[in-house]
């Protein structure tokens, strides 16, 4: 933001860049570094919980792969068993025979599919794109935060603008009401100039309290989204070197590098591989079995077998009710509305565009009417000074020039405080808003790093971190 342009005593009120006021906020004013924007949106990238819980989201999406390809590897699985049987017969000759054996054995399976009508292919596929997808996600809410985190940087910049306004404002109208009460005892003005000053010092002291309410507001705001309480902020400003000149190239850019359009592209790519492995339940199947076993006790005391197969089987669905072809044509109409959602998706990020490049255009325009209104409104209120002290203007002309002044202020802090805003909106919308062309002094966080990790894995149940 830009400085307001002021004059006298109120000059030092209009800069943007405001340390806290003790009084709002005791205690919370050190002589630590002044915080930037650039360092807020670092602080968020890396606490937001937000952000960290759609990293998580993320690991736990790239486990979708290795268990689509567990597909093509075999299962196997061993088994043992133990028990105890007891038989009496008597023979012909009256002679009692008994037996007691433990019979047990072990034994151990290996299933292998050789065709299953590409289910295992198409799931690899759909668990890609489900990745792919995961991470685009990933990605809006990073850009999402980070958009958040600087509009409650620039609304705690505001208000702290406009707190140091308004108790000026209340100082300078204290002022007034002394010299009007002064004038009063001397016989200059009338019981109602000072009924008049006193009416507008309350009111001050009302807008006080509330530009104190909204500045706690946004600092917990703040913190909520930052993760620390704000220290000394230093000016923000626009990124002006990652905005086109133009909204038809914003446009353009937005609609290539958008994650919510990518992120819906991918989902198509999912539910067009779910159709797919869907499709593949209506195939002939076939798999290999193999098996050996060796068994004690089976038939007599003593006794020992040993036992191996090779079996391949073939299933050939004939008929299942119509379940799976129900199913067929509920994962196309799913893939013709995934399909349906890219353009929505597409639209809605073409409109986010124009409406943030409009915000953007339009902000720009109010802080040169705002410092056109500031510079007459000064102009005026010195007027109407001097010609008061010479009769020519009542208490209540100097009261309500002094307000013109105020709200003009107020609209310029706030100007310049929506084009910060509307800028940063335009890098949303067109997903640029993020750690790599912000340059934010950040470790990036890869969600690749993990995939590779874990793509590959036979076995095992600790994830990389350890857990």
């Amino acid at each position: 933001m830009s400085r307001v342009r002021v004059s006298g005593r109120n000059a030092a009120l209009a800069a943007v860049a405001f340390a806290f006021a003790a009084s709002v906020a005791p205690g919370a004013v050190t002589r630590a570094a002044a915080e930037t924007l650039e360092s807020a949106l670092s602080r968020a990238y890396i606490a937001s919980p937000l952000i960290n819980g759609e990293r998580a989201g993320v690991r736990a999406a790239d486990e979708r792969v290795p268990q689509a390809l567990s597909g093509y590897r075999p299962r196997i699985s061993a088994s043992a068993d133990i028990g105890r049987s007891w038989s009496e017969s008597e023979n012909r000759f009256g002679n009692t025979v008994q037996s007691a054996l433990t019979p047990r054995g072990i034994g151990l399976t290996i299933n292998q599919t050789i065709y299953n009508g590409g289910r295992t292919a198409a799931g690899v596929r759909q668990a890609e794109s489900q990745v792919f997808a995961a991470r685009q996600n990933l990605e809006a809410s990073v850009q999402d935060i980070l958009f958040q985190a600087a509009q409650a940087y620039m609304n705690v910049l505001r208000d702290t603008a406009i707190i140091n306004l308004q108790r000026n404002n209340l100082d300078v109208l204290a002022e007034q009401l002394r010299q009007t009460q002064d004038r009063f005892d001397v016989g200059e003005v009338t019981r109602t100039d000072v009924a008049q000053s006193e009416a507008r010092v309350a009111a001050a002291r009302s807008q006080v309290s509330l530009a104190e309410a909204n500045l706690r507001s946004s600092i917990a705001v703040y913190r909520r989204i930052v993760g620390v309480d704000p220290r000394q902020l230093a000016p923000g400003n626009v990124p002006e070197r990652l905005i086109p000149g133009t909204v038809d190239a914003a446009v353009s850019i937005a609609l290539a590098d958008n994650p919510n359009i990518t992120a819906a592209r991918h989902a198509l790519d999912a539910a067009q591989a779910t159709v797919r492995r869907v499709e593949g339940e209506l195939l002939p199947t076939l798999g290999v079995q193999g098996s050996v076993s060796h068994r004690y006790d089976n038939s007599q005391s003593g006794d020992r077998a040993t036992s191996a197969s090779v079996v391949a089987r073939l299933d050939v669905p004939l008929y299942q009710g119509g379940e799976v072809s129900s199913r067929v044509r509920e994962a196309k109409e799913i893939a013709q509305q995934r399909r349906f959602e890219v353009e929505f998706v597409r639209d809605q990020v073409r409109a986010s565009v124009i409406a943030a490049w409009g915000q953007f255009e339009a902000s720009t325009a109010q802080i040169q009417a705002a410092q056109a209104q500031v510079s007459a409104a000064e102009t005026a209120l010195t007027g109407v000074r001097e010609e008061a002290r010479v009769g020519q203007r009542t208490t209540l002309d100097v009261l309500n020039a002094q307000q013109e002044l105020l709200n003009a202020r107020v609209n310029l802090i706030t100007a310049q405080r929506d084009r910060v805003v509307a800028g940063y909106a335009v890098l949303q919308a067109m997903g640029r808003l993020t750690p790599v062309t912000l340059s934010l002094n950040t470790r990036i966080y890869d969600p690749s790093v993990h995939f590779e990790q874990v793509d590959g894995l036979w076995y095992g149940t600790q994830t990389p971190s350890g857990q």
